[in-house]
């Protein structure tokens, strides 16, 4: 695959929901362009077994950190806890919770990583467990003028805010697979499922990497290619490696990465369906900040609650009192994050939402994962659009600068290319 097969098509998303002209530009240009600041729910000091730290990492994707922090420590992986996954390229601060003792904890140091210790808990950081993220962007090389980021935010403030689409970082910037490797492993063809992964070049990568997979692709030879692989593709060589001693044995191979690891392939597939179920009420001309007969709304009181297992049918009698609430954004109306226990709209977001799961020959009983029943995915509803409270911005030398807050679950870039309206990478 070369970068001009790779658009947000591939992701799901084939819409915008602003109709002004965008301003292009480019961010994570340099990790300080993009810094994300946690907003936590902090468990209960007390003298348990963990020691809570707020973490700050630079150019350190979440999942490889974790990984690293782990052999520093000497512990499982699994047992270090976050509430959220981060991008890479940026300067990301966010609490996590270790198993160990304060001064084993002190004695760490990874390049580019400050640990800042906080205090002993018996309650670990749980994933999703937190308020929302702070973000302070710079888009740099903006072609447009500050009329035209006037109307753009404009526009999103009178639409009430943006699509809730989950953003490339979900499936990968520099290879958007992650849901590809997902779909194979529900539809129990983990031989694909691996190569998708380890294997499958795209351009873009760095060229020690893309003909390292390359070779891999054409040849099989396992052994070989754990010679060639660069160290920091971590997972891939976890898996070449297994491979090369036991031949075969594809699905062993998949269960050595951590478990969180592979939760985010198979999410990644559900974040994609929801992109096209989003994509799909967008083009055609359905509104996002008011429900339908037959939709599904999730209310909230206190917190905004993006995705939920519950939900309110819309119908004749009560559908005026709810879009008086979504007005106060008392509640949103929801997409299908499509998993068992599927809970289908009506009408014509249901309409949308079967269409979607016909059109990629998927069954609701297949994400009950029979062959890997641990890592079942169970449905759930997502609110459709992101209101967006506050934005603040200036232009400086033709960069944007911009200060938000969203809340938990919500992807800055959903927002930044309704602004940008650029090509997939320059996000």
């Amino acid at each position: 695959m070369n970068n001009e097969e790779i658009n947000e098509k591939i992701i799901g998303i084939f819409t915008y929901i602003t109709k002004s002209k965008g301003i292009k530009g480019k961010i994570k240009k340099e990790p300080e362009d993009f810094i994300v600041e946690e907003i936590p729910i902090y468990p209960k000091p007390l003298n348990g077994k963990y020691t809570i730290a707020r973490v700050t990492s630079k150019n350190w994707e979440t999942n490889r950190l974790i990984e690293k922090l782990a052999n520093e420590l000497q512990i499982s992986s699994n047992s270090i806890g976050y509430a959220g996954i981060k991008d890479k390229r940026a300067i990301t601060t966010q609490l996590m919770s270790f198993p160990v003792d304060i001064e084993k904890l002190k004695k760490i140091n990874i390049k580019d990583v400050k640990i800042e210790i906080l205090y002993k808990s018996s309650k670990p950081i749980y994933s999703g467990k937190l308020i929302g993220n702070r973000f302070h962007i710079i888009i740099r090389d903006i072609k447009g003028s500050e009329e035209d980021v006037r109307k753009l935010i404009n526009e999103i403030k009178e639409i009430g805010g943006f699509p809730n689409f989950f953003g490339i970082q979900r499936f990968g910037i520099a290879r958007p697979i992650t849901h590809i490797v997902g779909k194979y492993i529900i539809k129990n063809e983990i031989e694909k499922a691996i190569m998708a992964y380890i294997a499958n070049p795209i351009e873009g990568e760095d060229e020690e990497s893309y003909e390292a997979r390359k070779f891999l692709e054409e040849t099989l030879d396992f052994e070989k290619a754990l010679e060639i692989y660069p160290k920091k593709l971590v997972f891939e060589r976890r898996i070449i490696n297994y491979l090369s001693k036991h031949p075969n044995k594809w699905k062993e191979a998949l269960l050595t990465l951590p478990k969180n690891l592979i939760r985010i392939f198979l999410h990644a597939y559900q974040s994609y369906l929801f992109n096209k179920i989003l994509s799909y009420r967008i083009e055609e001309g359905l509104p996002i900040n008011k429900a339908l007969e037959g939709d599904i709304v999730i209310t909230w009181d206190r917190e905004i609650v993006i995705q939920s297992y519950n939900g309110i049918y819309v119908n004749k009698r009560n559908i005026e009192k709810i879009n008086k609430q979504i007005m106060k954004n008392k509640c949103f109306p929801s997409g299908a994050i499509v998993g068992y226990n599927l809970r289908l709209a009506e009408g014509k977001m249901g309409e949308i939402e079967e269409r979607v799961i016909e059109e990629e020959g998927i069954e609701e009983d297949e994400f009950r994962l029979p062959h890997m029943p641990e890592f079942a995915c169970k449905a759930m509803r997502r609110i459709l659009i992101v209101p967006l409270k506050e934005i603040k911005w200036k232009i400086e030398d033709k960069n944007l600068y911009l200060q938000f807050t969203l809340p938990k679950g919500c992807y800055a870039t959903s927002l930044l290319r309704e602004i940008m309206k650029a090509d997939i990478f320059s996000y």
